[in-house]
């Protein structure tokens, strides 16, 4: 019997065989030469799944027997059972639904993103999963153009055009796809954005805020006008965020319009409007209609230039309340932020409800995390923990976390009340607000620091947060 530690085997000898295959004779195949396949096995009796195995993958087989343990880790790594029940479906790079299949494969692997790449010899396929890429599938580089121009006609593109960059979109029943294809040196680049239709689902009380600022953010959104800004990098949650908040604002007596780029949820009762920026229809164009159709409540997908953030700031001083979000590292360099677009200070103390910033973090699989001694000098140097501990725990990896040692993500959030006091520090200092701390607001770096302490994420997932704090 084998006996050496965790299996690892390359992308290219994982495709020899299917999920399906793996899953149901629990083999995992280790190598293959002259025609022979090698696979590791953790069944006893192998005559039957021998002959069943060679006539059904074409290979003389040669079974290894190891450990039952090792063959069930072995497979949650490399072969995860497909959870989306929608259909049935199993990925086989020889069939022609390939890509089909992968859509849902990724789908019940709860990935967000899809991402297919070419290089000078070969292609190959990534998911993202709780915001980190792993690599899924190679792909021989003559097979490549006929998967791309498969996701062109999905998506409703031109084939033909190669040269410049093309966004198109692929409906399913309770899901879609944003397509993004890009140009590069050997090839063109697609990555297919997983979006959910349905944002009933979406809860304010499950996104993470903590009691005292749930109390906060709410009244700043229950205001009848101002605005309301979430900040944080792509892929923070901010999306959600927003979607959730326009689910508890969705009263019969209001009218709410959003532009967005892309729709990523639908809300029924909710006026939602898709960005088409090669016609003319920008976040501004948009916005300026928009005050034309008596809204009570309007939500931009991002303020990304100087003139939608002075049409948001009209927007709000006309009596409506704005929501949207804007990309800065913290809740108060978003004011510095709006400054340096050229929005006067004293409209954003009259016209600012409240600024949030928000971060995802993974969590630690409470089935396999390991508690070790603590080093202080493991942390940044320009960070000054609020309290010492003596212990900390590390992501291991396990079969309930796909041995990855992290299971679902944890929002955080910074949540800063434009109160008097803070308007006025904006008329007089708005560029060097992060300079001095509010008092009673804790900062992302805090909020990190605090799950770290607990026990709830690693080090390595916060570290980041923790620099800039």
């Amino acid at each position: 019997m084998v006996n050496s530690d965790d299996i690892h085997i390359s992308v290219e000898i994982q495709q020899l065989i299917n999920a399906e295959v793996a899953q149901h004779y629990r083999v995992i195949p280790s190598a293959i030469s002259n025609n022979e396949l090698i696979l590791y096995t953790a069944d006893s009796n192998t005559n039957d799944s021998l002959e069943e195995l060679e006539m059904i993958l074409g290979y003389s087989i040669k079974l290894m027997p190891i450990s039952e343990q090792r063959i069930s880790k072995a497979l949650s790594v490399y072969y995860r059972k497909n959870e989306y029940k929608t259909e049935d479906k199993t990925v086989n790079l020889n069939n022609e639904d390939f890509l089909e299949n992968l859509i849902f494969e990724a789908k019940g692997m709860s990935s967000s993103d899809i991402h297919f790449e070419v290089y000078e010899e070969e292609a190959r396929v990534r998911l993202r999963i709780d915001g980190l890429l792993i690599e899924k599938y190679r792909i021989p580089k003559e097979n490549y153009l006929e998967l791309v121009n498969k996701v062109k006609i999905k998506a409703n593109l031109d084939i033909t055009e190669k040269r410049l960059p093309q966004d198109g979109r692929i409906n399913y029943s309770d899901f879609d796809i944003r397509v993004s294809i890009l140009p590069t040196l050997h090839g063109e680049k697609i990555v297919m954005r997983i979006l959910g239709k349905d944002a009933s689902n979406i809860d304010l009380d499950q996104l993470g805020f903590e009691a005292e600022e749930k109390e906060i953010y709410l009244e700043g959104v229950k205001n009848t006008n101002g605005i309301v800004l979430i900040s944080g990098p792509t892929g923070s949650g901010k999306t959600t965020t927003l979607y959730a908040t326009l689910k508890l604002l969705n009263k019969i007596r209001s009218n709410i319009v959003t532009v967005e780029d892309p729709i990523e949820y639908t809300l029924k009762g909710i006026n939602q409007v898709q960005l088409k920026e090669d016609i003319g229809l920008t976040f501004t164009s948009a916005l300026r209609s928009f005050l034309r159709q008596d809204p009570d409540i309007i939500m931009l997908g991002e303020i990304r230039d100087a003139e939608t953030a002075k049409m948001a700031i009209r927007a709000s001083l006309t009596g409506h309340l704005v929501l949207s979000t804007i990309h800065t590292n913290s809740a108060l360099g978003t004011i510095s932020r709006l400054v340096d677009m050229g929005v006067p200070a004293f409209l954003i103390a009259e016209t600012l409800n409240v600024s949030v910033a928000q971060r995802l973090l993974r969590k630690l699989c409470v089935s396999c995390k390991e508690v070790h001694d603590f080093d202080e000098k493991e942390l940044p140097r320009n960070f000054n923990p609020p309290h010492k501990i003596k212990a900390h725990y590390k992501a291991k990896g396990c079969e309930a976390c796909y041995y990855t040692g992290y299971k679902g993500r944890r929002a955080i959030y910074e949540v800063i009340p434009v109160n008097q006091e803070l308007a006025n520090r904006i008329k007089t200092d708005a560029q060097n607000l992060e300079q001095n701390r509010i008092e009673n607001i804790e900062k992302l770096s805090d909020k990190a620091f605090k799950l770290f302490a607990s026990g709830e994420t690693s080090l390595e997932e916060v570290y980041a947060i923790l620099i800039n704090g």
